[in-house]
Order: structure tokens, then C-alpha cells, then sequence
């Protein structure tokens, strides 16, 4: 086994065998920490986004964050509900993508597929954005390097995944476990303190005073709409990733629909309590965040401005609620938060891979895309993700509240279609369907797609307007370069295979002769070989053929032709600039020019080495005129090889490695 190699096992593990994908299928415990770690961890930072947007009416604007919460969790419900249509009716993987494509037609799949892989990069850059942010309230010092760090956690996250989706799953599924279990210990144990016990908790800034931004205090009239508009759509990315799972309903166990529709529903429920607990114990303690970049700050009591970031919302809670009392309660809600934040991008990094995978099936995407790895993950689609989320914490240095802007549009994108698809789909089925009870299920469930039509429609419109020209515009445009693109590759891959598609039966006549030419620059053993396999082919014709850059060099190796007799007439072509590819590709081109129907097959000796700076050291030249020989017609190049001593080694090493490769 080569370094390289013994790397790569180290890094991604033993290699799988295509029959066993079916020991990578997830139980319902483990699919939950996998497809809803996004969802779960937006608890970590809706809060936040909802707080610091509200924060720019002042005080008066903290009043609304439990109702915009509720909002959100209606909305997230209905969703949920939505969905569990989806992967009843369309449990093969495509999601959002096969039920618009089916319904709609293939543009608006594309869409809604553009959409997706945008808001699948936005996905990861924000969940590990907002994990280094929240990483600060125990490690001050991460402070000018968030987007470096999150670029490390990202590459991390991406080495984990070419493990494969079990791998992965099994570590993922502990801490997203106990991340549910920090948050709800302590949210509960908070609300005892307050309403049974009678401890008043405050928070760090309870007795802050927050200056807002002046247009919008007093908070009335449109500047209200337009700020409560923000905030809610700000807070709608809790709703982000409860599409993945339809996405990944090949990979539950069986009743593979069945068991993702019981985890959609856990995910619902888990993600709507978790986030209205937060922000209850949040209006109950006075936290308060502000938005130093868009004009609000703190003023203490002392009268101090405060004109720095302030700690994350479950920083400021669970410093509230376990100290000074059980200090333990707080690092561990803190890290668990980090932690959770980070392996949320997981669920971006199983949708992405499976979502270009059908892409690359039906040819939109790059065929790499659709092929799997060693550990039967989607390899290809896996790097693309962990490149496009790098670039992005990088050009932002992972600011949250800078790249939140550009996210939700293309989840809310997705969501609209998809319920408009779903109305279709029932549509279409209640126009064939006799049964009474059939009939019954699917009004119903036509009833629960329209009713998320239109409240995810009604979000998507607020997210539009409020977030367009604060970042969501830049969503918009690389959601429409994704689609110009994969209409390109699409038409690429269509008139490849016009092209090659065979229509005329005369492309099946035979050439009337073959005329081969020996490329020749020395008479050594290469040569020889070179000669007596295209010799072995039986050409109609056969012509060995030296460039004259060097006159007495040439002349040498004519006189040493002539001594060996080597049966082949050589051919010497003059060169008067010292140039070998240019005379020889326009004798070849003379060739083919003087019978079109004849295929001119070209020999050329080449070296085979077993290191690589022997590469730079050989074979130059016959790399430059193979490249250029196959762009003409009636040409055909072979490559005959010659192995030099030291290619036995390396020939020798990949032997061994194919018999210590298991056989199945």
C-alpha cells in the first residue's frame, strides 16, 4: 500500500463493496441526529437573528420575539406536515426536485433544484459560523479568526462524511443527543427557578438599555411591519433542513417512508419546543442582543455605550440559569451548543451529495457526481459542498448575521414549489382514484399541501421584500448561475450524445485501407516494438517517419536504420526551425488530405516510469502531438509502451496491493 493510500484508509476507512450499501441503511435513531441536526441546532441561532433584528427598535422591540416565535413554530409545523405527504408518495430520494420536476414540469425542478444547492453551501457556512460564534463565550480568543477556524471545522466535517453517512451518523448521533438534553434541562430547570421556586433569574443584560436605529422608534406604522417582517424571516431558518430528509428517505431502513415521516415528526416537535423554551426563558430573564453593524447598541446603567457583539442568546441563558450554583451546567450547555452547531452542517452534507447525484443522473450535473466513493458516500459531491461553504466563511469571516441574509430564500423557494407540486400530484390522483377511503386520505391531504403552499408562499414573499438589498439579492444571483450552468451542462451532455448517436448506416462501411506511421527519434528497443506491433495489425501500409531538427543527428540515425535493416521504409521530414510537432502534424494532415477514406493510425514509443519526475523527464513531446493528432479526423493514436527498470517496482507494489484486496 502506497503512503497516499495508507492516508486515505486512515482518513475515510476500508473501502466498501457496492453490495454492501445495505449495511449503511440508518434505524430511526440514528437518521434523527443525521437529517434533523439542522433544523434542531437553528435553535441555537434563530433566537439570536430574531433578538438582534428586533433590537433595532430599541426596547420596544424585545415585546414581539414570543410572538414571532410562534409564528415560526406554526409555520415549521405545517411544513413538517407538509413533507410527511412528500415522502409517502415520493420515497425514492429526489425530494422537493422529483416532486416539481414530476408536476410541474423539468424547468421548475431546476429551480427549485438551484435553489436547494445554494441554500445547501448557506446551510453549512451558517451553522459552523454560528458554532465559532458561540465557541467565543468560552474561548475569547477565537476573536478576528471566526472565518479561518470555520474553514478547519468545515474541511473536518467534510473528512468525517467521506466516511459515509453510517459513519457519520454514529458520530453525530451522541452529541446532537445531548445537545436536546442540555437545552431542555436547561429551559426546565429555568422555568422551575422563576415560576416555582421564586428565584428571579436575570440575565447579563437584562439591565441593559438598548439604543435602536431611528428609523424605526418609535416602533409604528410601516417601519413596524417592515422590522417584525425581518425579524420573522430572519427566524424562519429554523425551518432550514426539514427538506432534507425527503432527500433521504433511501437511506432509512425499511418502511423506508414510514420511518422517515415518524422522524419528520419528532423533528417538528423537538425543534418547536426547543425554540419557543428559548425564547420564553429569554423574554423571562431580559436578554437582550443589539446589531452594532446596523446602528444598535447597549448603554449600561452606569450610562456606558457598548458597541461590541454581545454573548449568543443561550450564552447569556445558561449563564443565567446555572450560575453561580452549578457552573458544570453552563460549559456543558455551551459546548454542546459548539458542537451541535458544527455537526448541523451534516444534514446539508447528506442532502448536497444525494441531490447532485440525481442531478448527474438525469444530466444537469457532471457525471462524477453520481458516482460514490470508496465508502459508498458521494464523494465528489461531498468536496463541491465543503469548497463552496470554505469560500463563503472566508469572504464573510463567518459573521452569522452577515450570511443569514442570503439564507432561507432558496429553502422557502423549494418549500412553495414543492406544496404546489404536491396539489398536482393529488390533483392528478383524484381524477382516477374510485375508492371512497383513498379518495378521503388524499383530500386530506391535498388540504394539509395547500395550506403549506400558502403559508410557506406568504413567507417567501416577507423574506423577499424584507431581506432583498441586506444580502438575500446575492442568494438570488447564485441560485440563477447555478441554473444557467447546469442548462449548459445539460445541453453539453444532449448534443454529445447527437453527436454520437449512429444514424447512417454508411458509418458502419470499413475504411478502404489503413495507412500506419511509426513516430520514430531514435532506433532503440521502443522503436523496434513500436514497429513490430504495428507490424502485427496488418496495415495496408506502413511507413516509419523522423523529424530533421539536427542534420547529423538525423543523418545517424538513417545510416543505423540502414545497418539494422529494420524493413520499414523511413521517411525523413525536413524541419528548417528545429520544430518536431508542427511537421509532423501537417504530414499527417497531408496524409489524410490525399485519401479521406483511409484511416491513418499513428505509433508512438513511449516511456513508462516508475517516478514521478522521471514524467517531466520523458514523453513530452509524444504528450503534445497525441494532443493535437486526436482533434483531426481519420487519425487514430496508439501508444506503445516501454517499461524502464524502474517501473518493475512500481508494478511490483500495485501487484501486491491487488492480491491483498479482499474478494467478494
Amino acid at each position: 500500500m502506497s503512503v497516499t493510500d495508507a492516508f486515505k484508509r486512515v482518513l475515510v476507512g476500508r473501502k466498501l463493496a457496492s453490495t454492501q450499501l445495505g449495511e449503511t441503511l440508518l434505524p430511526k435513531r440514528v437518521a434523527l441526529p443525521i437529517f434533523a441536526s439542522d433544523a434542531l441546532s437553528s435553535v441555537a441561532y434563530a433566537p439570536d437573528e430574531v433578538l438582534i433584528t428586533l433590537s433595532l427598535a430599541g426596547m420596544a422591540g424585545f415585546a414581539f420575539s414570543l410572538p414571532i416565535g410562534i409564528a415560526v413554530g406554526a409555520v415549521l409545523l405545517v411544513v413538517v406536515m407538509s413533507y410527511r405527504q412528500t415522502v409517502h408518495a415520493y420515497p425514492s430520494g429526489g425530494g422537493d426536485y422529483e416532486v416539481v420536476t414530476t408536476n410541474l414540469g423539468p424547468t421548475s425542478g431546476l429551480v427549485v433544484a438551484s435553489a436547494l444547492l445554494v441554500d445547501y453551501v448557506l446551510t453549512v457556512a451558517v451553522s459552523v459560523s454560528s458554532g465559532v460564534q458561540n465557541a467565543k463565550a468560552m474561548m475569547p480568543f477565537i476573536q478576528g479568526h471566526e472565518g479561518l477556524i470555520a474553514a478547519v471545522v468545515i474541511i473536518v466535517l467534510m473528512v468525517i462524511n467521506l466516511r459515509g453517512v453510517r459513519d457519520s451518523g454514529g458520530i453525530f448521533a451522541v452529541p446532537t443527543y445531548l445537545f436536546m438534553f442540555g437545552i431542555g434541562v436547561m429551559v426546565i430547570w429555568g422555568l422551575l427557578q422563576i415560576f416555582v421556586f421564586g428565584h428571579p433569574l436575570r440575565a447579563a443584560t437584562a439591565d441593559y438599555t438598548v439604543v435602536g436605529v431611528s428609523r424605526y422608534e418609535p416602533l409604528v406604522g410601516l417601519g413596524m411591519v417592515t422590522l417584525l417582517a425581518r425579524a420573522f424571516s430572519s427566524g424562519c431558518a429554523a425551518l432550514t433542513g426539514v427538506e432534507a430528509i425527503s432527500n433521504g428517505v433511501p437511506n432509512f431502513r425499511k418502511p423506508k417512508s414510514k420511518n422517515a415521516a415518524t422522524t419528520l415528526l419528532l423533528l417538528g416537535c423537538i425543534a418547536v419546543s426547543m425554540l419557543l423554551g428559548i425564547l420564553a426563558l429569554a423574554n423571562l430573564t431580559g436578554v437582550k442582543m443589539s446589531d452594532v453593524n446596523s446602528g444598535s447598541y447597549f448603554v449600561t446603567p452606569g450610562g456606558e455605550e457598548i458597541h461590541s457583539d454581545p454573548v449568543t442568546v443561550i450564552g447569556q441563558l445558561a449563564r443565567a440559569v446555572f450560575y453561580p450554583g452549578f457552573p458544570i451546567g453552563f460549559f456543558f450547555v455551551i459546548t454542546m451548543t459548539m458542537i451541535i452547531l458544527f455537526l448541523a452542517a451534516n444534514t446539508a452534507f447528506n442532502g448536497f451529495p444525494t441531490l447532485g447525484s440525481i442531478l448527474s443522473r438525469d444530466g444537469w450535473m457532471p457525471r462524477q457526481l453520481h458516482s460514490r466513493g470508496d465508502r459508498l458516500a458521494f464523494s465528489n459531491g461531498i468536496m463541491t459542498l465543503a469548497g463552496g461553504a470554505v469560500l463563503l466563511v472566508l469572504i464573510f469571516n463567518a459573521s452569522v448575521t452577515a450570511l443569514i441574509q442570503m439564507y432561507v430564500i432558496g429553502v422557502f423557494i423549494s418549500f412553495t414549489l414543492s406544496q404546489l407540486g404536491m396539489l398536482r400530484h393529488w390533483t392528478r390522483h383524484l381524477r382516477s382514484e374510485t375508492d371512497p377511503s383513498a379518495r378521503r386520505v388524499m383530500q386530506r391531504s391535498r388540504v394539509v399541501n395547500a395550506v403549506g403552499m400558502v403559508m410557506t408562499g406568504l413567507v417567501l414573499a416577507i423574506v423577499l421584500v424584507s431581506k432583498f438589498i441586506y444580502g438575500a439579492w446575492m442568494a438570488l444571483l447564485a441560485m440563477a448561475v447555478v441554473f444557467i450552468l447546469m442548462r449548459a451542462i445539460h445541453s453539453h451532455y444532449a448534443e454529445v450524445a447527437a453527436e454520437t448517436t449512429i444514424t447512417d448506416p454508411a458509418e458502419w462501411v470499413l475504411p478502404s485501407r489503413v495507412h500506419a506511421v511509426v513516430m520514430v527519434n531514435a532506433v532503440n528497443k521502443p522503436t523496434v516494438k513500436a514497429i513490430q506491433f504495428a507490424r502485427a495489425t496488418q496495415p495496408g501500409e506502413l511507413e516509419a517517419v523522423t523529424v530533421d531538427v539536427d542534420p547529423d543527428a538525423t543523418a545517424r540515425l538513417v545510416k543505423q536504420w540502414d545497418d539494422d535493416d529494420l524493413s520499414v521504409p523511413l521517411k525523413v521530414i525536413d524541419s528548417p526551425y528545429r520544430q518536431i510537432t508542427g511537421p509532423f502534424i501537417d504530414y499527417v494532415r497531408a496524409l489524410v488530405s490525399e485519401n479521406p477514406r483511409d484511416i491513418v493510425c499513428i505509433y508512438i514509443p513511449e516511456y513508462v516510469v516508475g517516478h514521478w519526475w522521471e514524467h517531466v523527464l520523458h514523453n513530452q513531446t509524444a504528450l503534445v502531438i497525441r494532443a493535437r493528432l486526436h482533434f483531426m479526423r481519420g487519425v487514430m493514436v496508439t501508444s506503445v509502451p516501454y517499461q524502464l527498470e524502474s517501473s518493475a517496482r512500481l508494478a511490483t507494489r500495485y501487484r501486491r496491493r491487488e492480491l491483498r484486496r479482499p474478494r467478494r
